[in-house]
């Protein structure tokens, strides 16, 4: 079997009794349908047998779905690195069917649960190289961790102490007990050990252990400057909120600042692998514009090719501005 879907199969279709939030390269609602279609390639290319229950998505016959499962094999043994995302187990389908017909190829992605064409999001703003004006200060983060994605517009980073933005203002009590830490963990006094951690943690820092090396950072709340998603009460806030969480887990974030608001979080402007979060979320019709707080056109223009297109919370005839919500749900 070819190196590209043996990867695959291996880090996605094998059962793992791991916790998946410390895993993150095991199954998750996120990958489910990159692991089914893999696990099914390798099936195919043992069996030459496709999946059953396949032929009630398409028109086409077993023969002609035998020709495809040989085709995206082929493909996706080809690709470096091979998919690991849902959009990229689509572009790849798409791409090695682009001539067979539009429904079979759309019912091969809805049998799976990939995103459909019209969903996809063509990307054009790539993190600036330099500061654009506004921006008061950027850091990068340490890999994001799943629980820390409160919804569709705010999240809790954490930042090593190395970073420029934040190595000169460590307090020295937090150094102290960081010491103290490493000290009472080499003796093996555990419950010493936490009594330590938790006075950094109460000061706004962490020790995280990242590939096996701890690591001092520092917390930091992001609120995402320009949009504004659906509150986690108000219809498709789940989905907004898990839209992000897919974008941003366990992946390093460049965070480009403006300042604070009124709750001390850090507004800033995302950027992940290069990706614009804030495009993603109003491409995908996963937030709104928030017109108030921030003038660019071109979030205005990202939010209107996802009405346009009807995907996300626009699927809804009139859906309800997460601000108006909650001025009607504020409590006296």
């Amino acid at each position: 079997m070819g190196n590209a879907l043996t990867f695959l199969y291996g880090k996605c279709c094998k059962p793992t009794t791991t916790d998946e939030s410390l895993a993150p390269h095991s199954v998750s609602a996120s990958t489910v349908g990159v692991s089914a279609l893999a696990h099914d390639l390798f099936n195919f290319e043992n069996t030459y047998q496709v999946p059953q229950g396949l032929g009630r998505y398409v028109q086409s016959s077993r023969k002609a779905q035998a020709k495809w499962y040989r085709k995206i094999l082929e493909a996706w043994k080809q690709a470096k690195p091979p998919p690991q995302t849902a959009e990229e187990a689509t572009r790849l389908v798409i791409e090695t069917l682009e001539k067979n017909q539009k429904a079979d190829v759309e019912g091969l992605l809805s049998f799976y649960g990939l995103p459909l064409p019209h969903t996809l999001v063509e990307h054009s703003a790539e993190a600036p190289v330099s500061l654009p004006e506004g921006i008061l200060y950027e850091f990068q983060t340490l890999p994001v961790d799943p629980k820390a994605v409160a919804d569709g517009d705010t999240i809790t980073v954490y930042v090593s102490i190395s970073e420029p933005v934040v190595a000169s203002s460590v307090p020295k009590e937090v150094n102290l007990a960081a010491v103290q830490r490493a000290k009472a963990r080499e003796q093996r006094n555990y419950p010493k050990a936490d009594e330590f951690h938790q006075k950094i943690i109460d000061s706004g820092y962490r020790v995280l252990n990242i590939r096996n090396e701890e690591v001092l950072a520092r917390k930091f709340r992001i609120r995402l400057k320009g949009i504004d998603a659906p509150e986690s009460q108000m219809p498709f806030g789940k989905e907004s909120q898990q839209g992000l969480l897919k974008i941003v887990q366990w992946k390093s974030l460049k965070v480009l600042v403006y300042g604070e608001d009124q709750y001390g979080r850090c507004l800033g402007d995302l950027y992940c692998n290069g990706i614009f979060v804030q495009e993603e979320m109003l491409k995908k019709g996963l937030a709104w514009h928030y017109i108030a707080c921030d003038k660019r056109t071109v979030l205005a223009k990202w939010e209107k090719e996802a009405r346009h297109k009807r995907i996300g919370l626009w699927a809804s005839s009139n859906p309800e501005k997460p601000w108006d919500w909650r001025k009607n749900n504020r409590r006296e």
